[in-house]
């Protein structure tokens, strides 16, 4: 595993790796020098329907010979790539848990049904920000 996300080109398009880099809002990375530079050896555009981007852990997902490239993102960038890849039941959950973080009312059951959605008890805790032993609390109560 590595540290970095990778932007990477699939040549089909209609496959369902990764997450379009514009999809998921402004990312500081597609503005440097180093994209720049990688997008135009590819002959590619940050708009390209064959440019993707997986968070550090989904990169061995990445196909053999695929062109890539290693890109540092936020930490709030990195947390939009992953909800950009989440399933929509999944994505839906995510976002009552990134609004949890205003309203600890019924925490418990939302936590409850975001571990029931299939949502990882470590996705939770970054969305939420509650301590790790208050999901497996949940979890198991």
């Amino acid at each position: 595993m590595t540290d970095d996300a990778y932007l990477f080109l699939l040549y089909d398009a209609s496959a369902r790796l990764g997450v379009a880099p514009a999809a998921v809002g402004e990312l500081s990375c597609m503005e440097t020098p180093a994209v720049r530079a990688w997008l135009d050896a590819q002959g590619s555009t940050p708009a390209s329907p064959h440019l993707r981007l997986l968070p550090p852990e989904e990169t061995a997902a990445i196909p053999e010979g695929a062109e890539r490239l290693p890109v540092p993102l936020s930490d709030e960038e990195l947390s939009r790539v992953r909800h950009g890849m989440a399933p929509e039941p999944l994505a839906r959950v995510e976002e009552e848990l990134l609004a949890y973080r205003d309203c600890a009312d019924g925490r418990d059951g939302l936590i409850g049904r975001a571990l029931a959605a299939g949502v990882p008890p470590h996705r939770i805790v970054e969305l939420t920000g509650v301590d790790p032993a208050t999901v497996t609390a949940a979890a198991s109560g």
